[in-house]
């Protein structure tokens, strides 16, 4: 295959390969010893040494070289497995290439030529996979060449999917297509000799949503900040809508919340984003979200089968999902009947005979002597190889771990994995005992200790009994564990509330966490072990929220509570910093470690962390603010009377926040908000919803007629509280003053009791038909919303904070962030994965040691900000190269912060002089860019100066070292820089307003050629040359002046000092000029006055730089990545 050039210094290192064919451009050659005979020693020696260097691939054996003649400089630009793959390469060299190469003089050229074909070559390879992959592979390939004649973006921007559609401009429909990539929307149409076409970013799309009007059957609906489209007409609008509305959630993901947000490996690398890969995507995130499997988990295949359920004595016909650690099967009513197997407790999956009533049957035999019956399997045989390859491979697995764990176990004392002390020198005996507390994990649930603690908890025994007689008659029935048949009798059970006695089994079950603790036994307490007694932001919020969790409970009124939820937390904190702790974490945690034991109230907090609730817990909490959204909507649609009287369901949206965050743990009774959780482990993500939606019906009628947003949360408040578990004790969540307070309202009518049993009976039956899938593609409509909210946020809060230190106007300083913020996504779309990564990273702003991040703060790198001085900058100059000098000496000037990046307040800043400011503070602005730390030693090559060791202090390099008895104080180089760094922060601690230092003449030379290049193309421009000559003159002799002065100066101190030093003199003979000189040397000329104090128009530069902008860097990006 052919291969990007790559550089090759000795064509033939170590004799490791043999020359088959040459001329003098190309070698082909052969891997030393093969095709030999295994005994020489040659191929042995290669092929120990191809082993030993890449242990992951073998080296292609055969090669392909192009060389510069006459010298040792080689490029492999294409390799085979066989001799006949490499020969056609070979071929196609000698008829296409090497008689042309004869006409080139330029050895060199002919090379680049040759390495310009072979890239080429390449872009075609890949174009044409990239059309493989599709239905049409011809169309598609048609397709790719008219996106990329269109609209000249990079070959870096993938084209995922294209379609024939209309896009309506008032009541005109103009026919066309409608090109999907990566990063953009594109539409072209040509009819009638009018070409419409545009290019909308994804970055841009602040919502999608399909519209039915009088004119459009049904359209899809795009929203930028700018405008709106519409498209209507399309073959298949259910795909179109589902790639789109992929396509945005996937890019936003990418380009706003990298780091915060979960999003699949494959889906970062853009280069492999199909429309095949996006539908496998689909079903992936539906399959992880229906059954609640880990986020690692890929999907491998899809089949329609029939499982044997004996609790219904017959097939029940489904699909059948298989990922890395399980086989997943759900019936095609979703919910009904669902099924999951980890693998880890599977013992064999087998084909049994196929029969007319059993065709194609699996049989999967368990751990547990239990085994199910699948059929209907189609392609069985390579279905069965393929899962009966991942249960090898785990186990295999699993039986390196487990001898492991036992070779440990053997060497360390018997004292069992979960617990362990530390020694204490305290003496107070409390403080020994909160020591021991906080180091000892609990090997049981706290209810254990503390249930009979618990007013009223004889009066539930009765209740307690027959639920765990009901629970175990359903286990004889459905089974036990994991891979139980989920049905709808065992939803009707949990909504009964699930027995103290088996709450924590059937958490640790219906979550499946009891895999993960089987599989990582001893973790937890090594994370103990890790984590406590560190200090930083997340312990910080620990310790303050730890008395606030369930402060009314018994448990955690004592220190064994308190320390079990300390341990938890902390543990969980240490092992994903990325979460860390969030609020609501330790009200979850809390009820976690009531019913079930210590590691493993831990294990559920991953589950519902990391895969029930994800993006729930990071930084900004998106993911639920995203179910916030998913929520209005479906108030709109399942209770539109409701909606009709209440336009603004933001305020609703905002009371049930805390549902979805705490699981109606703060806002229901204990016993109560226990019953939702046993529903929320069941069901997931659903059960919040459905319940969330059968509060409002119920409170419907008073809440249409509520006048406030007050009087709104005290409706729901006060039903809230009333909510209970018949037989239980139910405790309110108010005190008895605060009941009392709320029922004398006469806002207020008073609520009757309701059961919460009743009441999720009620949202199961009226909310059936909300399944996860419906839950899953809102979730990724809305998530776009969602971080666009918060990206106008973030643009609001810096607009406030820049625009009263600049006078640009508001509208302008808008349409500079947004220059500046698309020349950092451009940066993510095309630039290579080093530059994108760094720009992604730059985005944050960090505290406390980059534990946390505040918020999203763009910054621009050296080439970015280039980028845009190149469009805003108002003075042309007449050569690129000083233009480019310029850009980075004003780079410079503006990264004060010495971290290389410039904020969006100092690029506002810099324009605000430029386009605003007097003529006094533009000299002045071009006066500091031609001294240092703008002005460099060298321009060609800036990093051999850093700016920071510009400073007033004489840096002596060769001075000589002196004599350590002489008394003398000796300073190495590295004591200086130090010193130097010190007085930076003296300085930048001082007045802003200082005088600027004087300019000696080799900056004053920069400074007159930065101004004779601006004035090229200006209508004045000989009266601005003859000026600008004069100006030159007289401060020529300004300086000439201030330097013979300095000379007759040094000469009479020298006679009176004759030890000074050299560097002394020469420092005091130098030719300098000040700002002021300078400035009163411009005013002289009337045509310098007026020139700069000539308005430029910023709002025009702006609307050239919007059109310019894309074309300018992906040209530039295209170029830097066909040189790499």
């Amino acid at each position: 295959m052919w291969l990007n050039p790559e550089e090759v210094l000795l064509k033939n290192a170590l004799k490791l390969w043999v020359t088959v064919r040459s001329n003098d451009f190309f070698l082909l050659q052969k891997r030393r010893g093969h095709g030999e005979s295994t005994h020489r020693i040659t191929g042995l020696l290669v092929g120990a040494l191809d082993t030993v260097l890449d242990s992951n691939a073998r080296v292609t054996p055969f090669r392909i070289l192009l060389q510069v003649p006459g010298t040792q400089v080689s490029w492999v630009i294409a390799s085979g497995a066989t001799i006949q793959e490499v020969n056609k390469h070979w071929d196609w060299l000698i008829h296409n290439l090497l008689h042309s190469l004869s006409v080139f003089e330029n050895k060199e050229d002919a090379v680049n030529f040759v390495k310009g074909k072979v890239k080429g070559l390449i872009a075609e390879e890949v174009q044409g996979r990239q059309a493989a992959q599709e239905e049409n592979p011809g169309k598609f390939r048609d397709a790719l060449l008219k996106f990329e004649l269109h609209f000249s973006l990079p070959s870096s921007e993938k084209l995922v999917t294209y379609y024939s559609c209309c896009c309506w401009k008032g009541r005109v429909p103009r026919q066309g297509f409608l090109y999907l990539s990566v990063n953009h929307m594109a539409f072209y149409s040509f009819l009638l000799g009018k070409e419409v076409k545009f290019v909308i970013p994804w970055a841009e799309v602040t919502r999608l949503e399909r519209v039915s009007t009088s004119l459009m059957t049904e359209a899809i609906r795009v929203t930028t900040r700018k405008r709106q489209r519409e498209f209507s007409m399309f073959l298949n609008l259910d795909e179109a809508f589902r790639v789109m509305g992929q396509l945005a959630d996937i890019t936003l993901r990418r380009l706003l919340d990298s780091e915060g947000l979960e999003l699949d490996r494959v889906l970062q690398q853009t280069a492999r984003i199909t429309k095949r890969i996006l539908e496998e995507q689909a079903i992936r995130e539906y399959v992880l979200a229906l059954f609640r499997l880990p986020r690692s988990e890929k999907l491998y295949e899809v089949a329609s089968c029939s499982v044997w359920t004996p609790h219904s004595r017959s097939h029940t016909a489904g699909t059948l999902y298989t990922t890395d650690s399980y086989l997943c099967f759900s019936s095609r009513e979703e919910g009904s009947c669902i099924l999951l197997i980890p693998l880890s407790e599977v013992l064999s999956i087998e084909k049994a005979e196929s029969t007319s009533p059993l065709p194609n049957p699996v049989i999967v035999s368990m751990r547990t002597k239990k085994a199910f019956q699948l059929i209907d399997l189609q392609e069985r045989d390579e279905l069965v190889e393929s899962m009966n390859s991942r249960l090898r491979a785990l186990q295999w697995k699993h039986s390196v771990f487990r001898n492991k764990k036992d070779s440990r176990r053997s060497v360390t004392s018997p004292t069992p994995y979960y617990t362990f002390y530390y020694d204490t020198g305290f003496s107070d005996k409390e403080e020994v005992e909160e020591q021991v507390f906080r180091n000892t994990i609990n090997s049981e649930a706290l209810m254990t200790a503390f249930h009979h603690s618990q007013p009223g908890n004889n009066e539930n025994k009765s209740t307690e009994l027959v639920k765990q007689r009901l629970w175990e008659d359903h286990f004889t029935e459905f089974g036990r564990g994991v891979h139980m048949f989920r049905t709808e009798k065992i939803q009707r059970l949990v909504a009964m509330g699930i027995p103290d006695s088996l709450r924590g089994e059937l958490w640790m079950t219906f979550s499946d966490a009891c895999s993960e603790l089987e599989s990582h036994q001893g973790y937890y307490a090594s994370l103990v072990q890790k984590s406590m007694g560190h200090s930083n932001l997340a312990t910080d919020e620990i310790e303050r929220d730890l008395h606030r969790s369930l402060p009314d409970h018994p448990a955690f009124q004592n220190p064994t509570g308190i320390a079990a939820l300390r341990r938890v937390l902390t543990a969980y904190a240490h092992r994903n910093p990325k979460i860390g702790y969030c609020q609501s974490m330790n009200i979850l945690a809390s009820v976690l470690l009531l019913y079930a034991k210590e590691e493993e109230a831990f294990w559920l907090l991953v589950a519902v962390c990391e895969r029930m609730l994800p993006d729930y817990f990071n930084r900004r909490v998106i993911g639920a603010q995203v179910d916030q959204s998913v929520f209005e909507e479906l108030i709109r649609e399942r209770l539109p009377e409701l909606a009709e009287q209440v336009p603004d369901l933001s305020t609703l949206s905002s009371v049930s926040l805390s549902w979805f965050l705490t699981l109606f743990l703060s806002v229901l009774p204990f016993q109560s908000a226990v019953c939702v959780v046993d529903c929320f482990f069941f069901q997931g993500i659903k059960a919040i919803f459905q319940l969330g939606l059968a509060v409002l019906d119920a409170n419907s009628a008073q809440l249409s007629v509520c006048t406030d947003d007050g009087q709104a949360l005290m409706i729901l408040t006060s039903f809230l509280d009333q909510v209970g578990n018949t037989g239980s004790a139910c405790v309110p969540s108010t005190p008895p003053a605060a009941e009392e307070n709320s029922c004398s309202d006469t806002d207020i009518p008073t609520v009757r009791h309701t059961n919460i049993t009743d009441l999720i009976n009620e949202a199961l039956g009226k909310f059936r038909d909300l399944t996860v899938r419906q839950i899953e593609r809102l979730r990724c409509l809305h998530r776009v919303r969602v971080l666009q909210a918060h990206e106008d946020t973030i643009k609001e809060n810096t607009l406030r904070l820049v625009s009263s230190d600049v006078s640009i106007s508001p509208e302008n300083l808008d349409d500079l962030y947004d220059l500046f913020k698309t020349e950092h996504f451009i940066t993510l779309y095309w630039g290579d994965s080093s530059s994108a990564a760094a720009a992604e990273a730059a985005a944050w702003q960090h505290t406390d040691s980059g534990h946390s991040f505040v918020e999203r703060l763009y910054r621009l790198d050296r080439p970015q900000f280039k980028s845009l001085f190149g469009l805003l900058a108002p003075w042309s100059s007449g050569s690129s190269q000083h233009t480019d000098i310029l850009a980075n000496r004003t780079f410079i000037l503006l990264a004060q912060d010495r971290d290389n990046l410039v904020t969006f307040k100092e690029f506002a800043t810099w324009l605000d002089t430029l386009y605003c400011e007097d003529l006094n503070e533009k000299i002045r602005l071009l006066y500091r860019l031609h001294i240092p730390p703008a002005l460099t030693e060298s321009e060609d090559e800036p990093s051999l100066r850093s700016p920071l060791l510009s400073t007033n202090r004489p840096l002596y390099v060769n001075k000589e070292t002196p004599v350590p008895d002489s008394g003398e104080e000796v300073k190495d180089y590295q004591e200086q820089l130090k010193q130097m760094l010190q007085d930076l922060v003296k300085e930048k601690e001082k007045d802003v307003d200082k005088p600027l230092p004087p300019m000696n003449q080799r900056e004053f030379i920069q400074f007159c050629k930065t101004l004779y290049s601006m004035f090229h193309g200006e209508p004045q421009e000989n009266d601005l040359f003859q000026a600008i000559a004069k100006v030159t003159s007289l401060v020529l002799q300004i300086g000439e002046a201030g330097h013979h002065e300095q000379t007759e100066a040094s000469e009479e101190k020298a006679a009176g000092a004759t030890q000074a030093s050299d560097g002394a003199l020469a420092a005091d003979d130098e030719w300098t000029v000040s700002y002021a000189q300078i400035l009163a040397s411009l005013l002289t000329e009337q045509a310098l006055v007026n020139f700069f104090e000539k308005p430029a128009d910023l709002l025009a530069k702006i609307a050239q730089a919007k059109q310019n902008q894309y074309q300018q860097r992906a040209g530039l990006l295209t170029l830097q990545g066909g040189t790499r």
